[in-house]
């Protein structure tokens, strides 16, 4: 675990950018894709720490980026080169562009000076994405990836991140897969290994102790 010094010197608001990976009604609200995905993100609290890392960013002046997967109704420029991508054409909730499944999930509240990233294809919001240029103009140094995951999406996206010369910081208990303990495993061997590690309270923390960024 990083010391609070530490911690505190990567997550500079003026270069930090909290990113939510798939915090999406059909994902992790109620009646979602994949229920038990669902309930591991909300009796886990990931889903209420994501919450509350967005409601202090919102607070601190650290920008938010919201990552959100969603189709056509037509299926048009969708992945369809691995079994996940073609179990999820059967899912019973689909994530169609401008339905309720791809509207950010209580309790996640979105500003108006938040960015939301949607994307038709692949495993990560920033691979083939606005993410990584997004990113850039903004200045980011440190991205803060939370969301779901932890099978694919989180891991994806801290790989990406890091191949592109972002230094990444995970909340532990702000990201959510299943099976329950595959993720602290998962986060152990391999997150870990790339990325810094910390709690949302050691997160919200770091944040309290910083600046307000001046509008």
């Amino acid at each position: 675990m990083p010391s609070s010094e530490e911690l505190r010197d990567l997550l500079d608001p003026d270069s930090t950018v909290l990113l939510t990976v798939e915090c999406q009604q059909g994902v992790v609200g109620p009646g979602a894709a994949l229920p038990q995905l669902a309930a591991a993100a909300r009796e886990s609290g990931a889903l209420a720490n994501v919450g509350r890392l967005v409601d202090a960013a919102h607070e601190r002046g650290v920008q938010v980026v919201h990552a959100i997967a969603e189709r056509r109704p037509d299926g048009r420029g969708a992945s369809r080169n691995a079994r996940l991508f073609r179990a999820a054409e059967r899912f019973p909730v689909q994530q169609l562009s401008g339905t309720a499944a791809t509207r950010l999930a209580p309790p996640i509240e979105v500003a108006e000076q938040d960015l939301v990233v949607r994307r038709l294809h692949g495993l990560s919001p920033v691979q083939g994405t606005d993410v990584d240029a997004l990113l850039r103009n903004l200045g980011c140094r440190t991205l803060v990836v939370s969301g779901v995951s932890a099978n694919v999406a989180i891991p994806n996206t801290v790989f990406d991140a890091v191949n592109r010369g972002y230094t990444v910081v995970v909340p532990s208990d702000a990201i959510a897969g299943v099976p329950a303990d595959y993720t602290p495993a998962m986060i152990r061997h391999t997150l870990a290994l790339v990325a810094t590690v910390a709690t949302t309270d050691e997160v919200l923390d770091c944040l309290r102790r910083t600046a307000v960024r001046p509008e």
